[in-house]
């Protein structure tokens, strides 16, 4: 049962590492504008403003499947965290060629 419990917080986690993070946010970009932009020229030739707002949200939703789940491709390329704080006590770490606790 743990296991399975942790399996779900790391999927809800959502981390993703910098580079995802770019992607996510060109990505969110390009699309919302081309969709807008699609959704506009389409309603305007049709002449159907329902239509619009359509394809509209289509577009929102898209994106939104798109980059708010932490889908593996973010997470490519992980950041080396340093040790947490208390991890680092004893270990002894020299600056200058002294010891420091």
């Amino acid at each position: 049962m743990d296991q399975i419990v942790a399996q779900a917080r790391n999927l809800l986690e959502g981390q993703i590492d910098f580079q995802g993070q770019k992607k996510t946010e060109l990505f969110t970009s390009f699309s919302l504008a081309g969709f807008g932009l699609v959704a506009f020229l389409v309603g305007y030739i049709q002449q159907d403003i329902y239509l619009t707002l359509w394809l509209g949200l289509l577009g929102t939703l898209v994106t939104f499947v798109a980059v708010v789940p932490p889908w593996p491709i973010y997470n490519k390329d992980p950041e080396a965290w340093l040790p947490a704080a208390s991890a680092l006590t004893g270990m002894g770490i020299e600056v200058d060629g002294k010891k420091i606790n």
